[in-house]
């Protein structure tokens, strides 16, 4: 285990009714907000409401950016970051899903900056004063809660980038479950395929970590029991309690600390999210047992069967090989269980574009478990027609 630092200065609020919390939380780190939320969904789930009356009974004036998309454009950033100058904004509100975090995030990271936020994205060692981000979840999936990180794509480019900054993390959120009862089927499914995608990016690493592995395995047990719960049952508060909290501990480094890891299956996920505009999740879902089955072999064959053993209960007694096998094969049939697609011709994506993706992914996971040359992620690819 190699050394760190460990320090997560999140302020979480979790569980039913914590929306009361947020004006004196909002209130503690500014007294103009600006108010990031998506589609409009919030509008019809009453989390609208509760949010500007908190706002307003604590005296928080705001200003709002709706309409973020699903995969945040930059051109969302650059509207929010018009607004907090014209404003004087001084902390960022995001009530939502991951997507609107992200955004929220880069906003946050880009008033104060004399760089386009593009250039942010593409260069947040060039990050300065950020100001800070107080957040709402909505839907259980990106972890950007309380996290360091945030995905935006940028159109023009066809590039979907992740970029990520300590000060970018989240200052305090507000994690109430009964917020995702109203997340339809294909969402939750697709949430829990990159919770555990999360999770499985950390996992596999050529860096011992005994004790994060078997944390990360409860984790990826927790959203193989709640999962199916959640997609069957949407109202089912402790299958949304907690498939939200385990989205949060997923990613906020914990599962990290001590490993090198360097992650395969998301960057090559982004590409088909911004050639594509696909959900992410569902995404993940396709290519993570195509991946797995491309990286196993004699030398990863023992974590797969640990992976096997201890997620998905396979007898201990088998081969290792066989043991492995299994392991992917129940990996793959668990994401169809929730309904997820298991190829990309189910999601309109046909081979055109996979020669270009590979090519754009594979200076991006140097040092990664296996590591891939770019025929070998095009064969991935192709693989998961």
């Amino acid at each position: 285990m190699n050394p760190f630092v460990y320090s997560i200065p999140t302020d979480i609020y979790f569980g039913a009714g914590q929306i009361e919390r947020l004006g004196e939380v909002v209130k503690a780190h500014g007294t103009k907000a600006l108010l990031v939320y998506g589609g409009g969904s919030i509008r019809k789930n009453g989390v609208y409401d509760a949010t500007v009356k908190e706002l307003r009974s604590h005296g928080v004036d705001f200003v709002e950016l709706g309409g973020v998309d699903p995969n945040p454009r930059v051109s969302s950033v650059r509207q929010g970051v018009a607004l907090c100058r014209e404003h004087g904004i001084d902390v960022i509100l995001p009530v939502g899903g991951g997507s609107t975090i992200d955004c929220a995030k880069v906003i946050a990271a880009s008033v104060k900056s004399e760089l386009d936020p593009w250039e942010i994205v593409r260069h947040p060692e060039r990050i300065g004063e950020v100001l800070p981000v107080v957040s709402v979840l909505t839907l259980s999936a990106t972890g950007s809660e309380m996290d360091i990180f945030a995905v935006i794509s940028n159109p023009e480019t066809n590039d979907k980038l992740g970029v990520g900054h300590p000060k970018m993390r989240p200052v305090a959120s507000i994690l109430d479950p009964t917020y995702t009862c109203t997340v339809n089927a294909w969402q939750t499914a697709s949430g829990t395929a990159d919770i555990m995608s999360h999770l499985f990016e950390v996992y596999f690493s050529n860096t011992a970590g005994f004790m994060q592995d078997r944390m990360t395995e409860a984790l990826l047990k927790t959203c193989v029991e709640f999962g199916p719960i959640a997609v069957k049952e949407p109202g089912n508060v402790e299958a949304r309690a907690n498939l939200m909290w385990t989205s949060s501990w997923a990613i906020n480094g914990l599962m990290t600390l001590g490993k090198e890891v360097a992650w395969t299956v998301h960057p090559m996920e982004h590409e088909l999210s911004a050639f594509y505009d696909i959900t992410h999740g569902a995404g993940l879902a396709i290519l993570t047992p195509h991946w797995m089955r491309a990286v196993l072999n004699e030398k990863t064959a023992p974590k797969f069967r640990e992976l096997g053993v201890n997620v998905w209960g396979v007898d201990p007694k088998l081969e290792t090989m066989e043991i492995a096998r299994l392991a992917i094969d129940r990996t793959a049939a668990f994401f169809r269980q929730m309904g997820l697609p298991a190829t990309l011709g189910e999601v309109g994506i046909d081979e055109s574009k996979l020669a270009v993706m590979a090519a754009k992914v594979a200076p991006m996971i140097k040092g990664a478990y296996v590591e891939l040359s770019e025929a070998e992620i095009l064969a991935i690819y192709k693989a998961a027609l």
